[in-house]
């Protein structure tokens, strides 16, 4: 996952880590709705979900850059832990409830689409996040974020939508193209577990990256990368196996005499 540091103020919080507070009213005005008469309601856990996903967001924004580790820190709030709440908070299935049937019926033609198809697969997920987690660490694409706000800003959003769209792929509760069965999907959060621990591994001896960090924040960050990085993704696991719903098979029809 792609993590950048350049333009970070000095002091105070950032202008853009309001906006999750903006995103997380917008839910909760639509969750509110549906408790009209005449409407099926709405969980009270997916929204306090979605709410830790933007309060989540909002410290990953506005977190302190203090050296690589305190990136590192970034790197899981934005890339792992608030994705994964806000994906488990269902906001495209409330948005369906919320919209006219027109623009639902829309939307789930454009899910349906091959293309809608292949960026929902956990494979494109996976090669977004630990694809740009090497292509930074091992390129000198880290070095630049330091000096570029705007390229800043773009791996920092390249991390929380790659984030959203592996965690939605592999354990999302909203609508979507057809996923493959959840072995396949273990199978993928596998090579996602191993890919992030060989990076730590690299990080911590300091070998074919391009980061200018010292010896000490190297080991640090990587310490950061390896445990944290495996409490999110056993968290993302857990979701997988709570939202699983088992295939129905129709029942075989009786066959006469």
């Amino acid at each position: 996952m792609i993590l950048a540091h350049a333009g970070h103020p000095a002091g105070g919080v950032p202008p853009v880590a309001l906006v999750p507070l903006g995103m997380f009213w917008v839910y909760l005005a639509a969750a509110l709705r549906q408790r009209d008469p005449g409407r099926p309601g709405w969980s009270h856990r997916r929204t306090a979900s979605f709410g830790l996903g933007t309060a989540l967001l909002a410290a990953g924004l506005a977190w302190p850059a203090g050296g690589l580790p305190g990136h590192m820190w970034q790197h899981l709030l934005l890339g792992m832990l608030a994705p994964l709440a806000l994906v488990l908070g269902a906001p495209g299935t409330l948005a369906l409830r919320t919209v006219d049937q027109r623009t639902g019926r829309a939307a789930v033609r454009l899910l349906r689409h091959p293309v809608a198809r292949a960026l929902a697969h956990p494979v494109t997920g996976l090669l977004l996040t630990t694809g740009g987690l090497y292509l930074l660490y091992l390129t000198p694409l880290y070095r630049a974020t330091l000096t570029s706000p705007a390229l800043h800003g773009l791996v920092r959003l390249h991390l929380v939508l790659a984030g959203y769209l592996f965690a939605w792929s592999v354990a999302g509760p909203d609508p979507g193209p057809h996923r493959p069965r959840v072995p396949v999907r273990l199978l993928v959060l596998g090579v996602a577990v191993a890919a992030h621990a060989t990076m730590a591994q690299l990080l911590y001896a300091g070998v074919l990256v391009d980061v200018p960090a010292t010896g000490d924040e190297l080991r640090a960050a990587a310490t950061v990368m390896y445990y944290g990085g495996d409490l999110a993704e056993i968290l993302l696991a857990l979701a997988l196996l709570v939202t699983w719903r088992p295939e129905r098979r129709p029942a075989p029809t009786p066959v006469r005499a």
